[in-house]
C-alpha cells in the first residue's frame, strides 16, 4: 500500500465550506500474525468520521474491534499488527504508515488522547505537574521558559476541571482519588491544545457519579473549544446519553452508524437491538422467570440471613511512619428476607465488598453479629462454619481469576460434591455436574474444557454451577456481571432470576449499578463511607429516596434516553 507524504497537518482555520472531517477512517483493514505467515483480520473495511464540535461515540462488546480501530488511528499498533488497506486522515491529510516519530506529533498538537485506566496510564513516581509539564514542553511549538510551561501546565489542569490546579501540581497519583486521576489524564490530552479528543473507555473504572462529572466536563470541553470527540465504549446508556452519532461494531464491521435518535427509534442491525434490548436502562421493571410462572414473594418472608452491627476497621501506615484507622464498616444492619434479592448499592470505599466478605466470614468483623437461619456465624469454629457455608456460598466477581486454570469444567463443578462428600460414586457425581451445567444452560461439551477456552459469560455460569453444587439457601455476588459485555450480563441476571424461580435461593447482590438492581431486587440496601444511608423496597427507593446521596446516585444513573424510550414503547 502506497503511504501519503509527511506533510504538516494543516490548521483548522480553513473556510468551513472547505473543512474536512477532523478525522476520517476510510475501508481500514487491520490485521494481527497468528502465525509465521498467517494474518487474522481483526479490523474489516471499517469507516467512521469526526466533525468539528461533533461528539460520535463507537460503541462494541469485547473482541469487536474497536480499540484496535483506535490504536490504528493513533498509529498505536502493537508490531503484531499491520494495516492492511484502507486510509487515515485528519484534516485531509493521510498519515496512514506514518512513522512513529511522526505520529507522535501527530497525537500531541492535533489528537489528544485519554486511555482507559489512570492506574497504568500515570507515572505513580512523578508528581502530576511534572507528567503534565513534560507533554506541554513536548508539544510546544517553539522553545519556552520552565515559567511559561508551568504556566500551561496549570491551565491545562484547570481546563480539565481541576480548579486546585497548584495543589493537584504538586501531588503524586496515589494522592488522587479515581476522578481527580481522569482529570489528570484530560490535562495531559489538553496539553498539546488538539481539536480533536479520542477516549478510550475513560469512565468504565469509575463510579456513576464520577463517571457524569467526568463526561459533563468532555461535553463542556466540546461546547467551549469546539473539539471534536470520539468516545470508545461499550455502554450503549452513555453513548445514547451523549452523543451526537453513534457507531456500533461487531466481529471487525462498523454495523450500524446514525444519529442516535435514528439508532434508537429504528435501528436496521439485528445486532444492535439486540445490544439495545439487553441494556438495563431499556427495562422499567423486574425481570420475570422465562417459564412464564410468576413469582411470588410473601410480604411477611421469614428472614434467611441477618446482620447487626456489624463494624471493621483497618489501620493504614500513612507517611513517616504515622498510622490512621479507616472505619469501612460502621454499625451495619441488614435483614434479607427468603427466596428474595437484597441489593447493597454504593460507590467505591462505600464498604460493599467488606460487607459481602463479613456475611461469608472471610472477613472477621470487629464487632456484630451474622445469623443465617437461627445459627450464629460470628462465633463458629473452623469445622462448625464449613458444615454453615453449605447454606451460604459466594460468587466473585471476576470469572477470569475465580476459577482454577489447571481444572476442567467437570472438575470445578464436581469439587464440591467430592469435599463434602455428597455424592459418592463416580456415576452418581458426573450425573450431578451434568445436572448442574444443565441448570446453568451449558450443555455436557463443556465437561472437558478448561476456563481459558471459554468466555466471560461462560466462566461466570461455571462459577455459579459450582455455588449452586452444595444446593445452598443463600448466594452472596459480589459485582457477578459488572466484568461481562452488556448482552452476556442480561443472559446471567436472567439466569439468576430463573435459578431464584426454580429453587427459592435468596440472593445477597452487591452492585454499583443501579440500572442492574432495577431488574433483579426486591430490596436495597444504600450503603456511603462505611454506614447504611437507606434501605428497603427497591420500588419505594427509588420512586421516593429521601437521602441526597441516593437521590443523586439515581439521577448519575447514564441510559435516560433509553428508559425513556422504553417507557413510550
Amino acid at each position: 500500500m502506497t503511504n501519503a507524504p509527511e506533510t504538516d497537518i494543516p490548521e483548522t482555520d480553513i473556510p468551513e465550506e472547505r473543512q474536512d472531517p477532523l478525522l476520517r477512517i476510510t475501508d481500514l483493514t487491520i490485521d494481527y500474525r497468528t502465525g509465521r505467515r498467517r494474518w487474522t483480520p481483526a479490523v474489516r473495511g471499517a469507516g467512521l468520521r469526526v466533525e468539528p464540535g461533533e461528539f460520535v461515540s463507537l460503541v462494541g462488546e469485547s473482541g469487536s474491534g474497536k480499540t484496535t480501530l483506535l490504536q490504528g488511528a493513533l498509529g498505536l499498533l502493537p508490531p503484531s499488527a499491520r494495516i492492511g488497506s484502507g486510509s487515515i486522515a485528519y484534516s485531509g491529510v493521510d498519515v496512514t504508515g506514518w512513522s512513529d516519530q511522526r505520529m507522535a506529533r501527530v497525537r500531541g498538537n492535533y489528537v489528544g488522547f485519554i486511555p482507559q485506566d489512570p492506574n497504568t496510564s500515570l507515572n505513580p513516581v512523578k508528581r502530576i505537574g511534572q507528567q503534565v509539564t513534560e507533554a506541554v514542553r513536548f508539544n510546544a511549538p517553539e522553545k519556552q521558559s520552565a515559567a511559561r510551561h508551568r504556566q500551561a501546565a496549570l491551565e491545562s489542569l484547570r481546563t480539565a476541571g481541576l480548579g486546585d490546579a497548584e495543589r493537584v501540581f504538586d501531588q503524586y497519583p496515589h494522592e488522587l482519588s479515581g476522578g481527580m486521576k481522569q482529570r489528570a489524564l484530560i490535562a495531559i490530552a489538553l496539553a498539546g491544545k488538539p481539536k480533536i479528543v479520542v477516549a478510550d473507555e475513560p469512565t468504565s473504572a469509575l463510579d456513576v457519579t464520577v463517571q457524569r462529572v467526568i463526561l459533563d466536563h468532555l461535553a463542556r470541553l466540546r461546547e467551549e473549544l469546539g473539539i471534536g470527540i470520539l468516545l470508545v465504549t461499550h455502554d450503549l446508556g452513555v453513548a445514547l446519553d451523549r452523543s451526537d452519532r453513534i457507531l456500533v461494531m461487531q466481529h471487525g464491521r462498523i454495523v450500524e452508524e446514525g444519529p442516535v435518535r435514528q439508532v434508537l427509534e429504528s435501528t436496521t442491525h439485528d445486532y444492535t437491538r439486540r445490544l439495545l434490548d439487553a441494556a438495563p436502562g431499556r427495562h422499567t421493571g423486574r425481570l420475570e422467570p422465562t417459564s412464564g410462572v410468576p413469582r411470588t414473594v410473601p410480604a411477611d418472608a421469614s428472614p434467611v440471613l441477618r446482620a447487626h452491627v456489624l463494624t471493621k476497621s483497618y489501620r493504614l501506615r500513612g507517611g513517616r511512619g504515622q498510622k490512621r484507622e479507616l472505619r469501612a464498616l460502621d454499625g451495619v444492619d441488614l435483614v434479607v428476607r427468603r427466596g428474595t434479592t437484597h441489593a447493597i448499592v454504593g460507590e467505591s470505599g462505600a464498604g460493599k465488598s467488606t460487607l459481602a466478605g463479613v456475611l461469608v466470614r472471610f472477613v472477621p468483623a470487629d464487632s456484630g453479629t451474622v445469623h443465617v437461619g437461627d445459627r450464629e456465624l460470628t462465633g463458629l469454629g473452623r469445622k462448625e462454619l464449613r458444615e454453615a457455608r453449605r447454606d451460604l456460598q459466594f460468587v466473585f466477581q471476576n470469572p477470569f481469576t475465580s476459577l482454577d486454570p489447571r481444572y476442567t469444567v467437570g472438575k470445578l463443578v464436581a469439587e464440591p460434591l467430592r469435599s463434602f462428600r455428597l455424592v459418592t460414586g463416580r456415576q452418581e457425581r458426573a450425573a450431578r455436574v451434568i445436572e448442574l451445567l444443565k441448570a446453568v444452560a451449558l450443555d455436557e461439551s463443556y465437561l472437558h474444557r478448561l476456563p481459558g477456552e471459554l468466555s466471560g459469560g461462560q466462566r461466570q455460569r461455571v462459577a455459579i454451577a459450582r455455588a449452586l453444587a452444595l444446593s445452598p439457601e443463600i448466594l452472596v455476588l459480589d459485582e457477578a456481571v459488572s466484568a461481562l459485555d452488556v448482552s452476556v450480563q442480561a443472559q446471567i441476571l436472567q439466569l439468576l432470576v430463573d435459578l431464584q424461580a426454580e429453587f427459592g435461593i435468596s440472593y445477597v447482590f452487591v452492585t454499583h449499578d443501579l440500572g442492574v438492581v432495577r431488574l433483579i431486587a426486591d430490596d436495597v440496601t444504600v450503603m456511603k463511607a462505611g454506614g447504611v444511608v437507606e434501605s428497603g423496597p427497591v420500588d419505594e427507593v427509588f420512586h421516593a429516596p429521601y437521602h441526597a446521596y441516593t437521590r443523586e446516585l439515581l439521577a448519575a444513573v447514564p441510559g435516560a434516553r433509553l428508559t425513556a424510550a422504553a417507557g413510550t414503547g
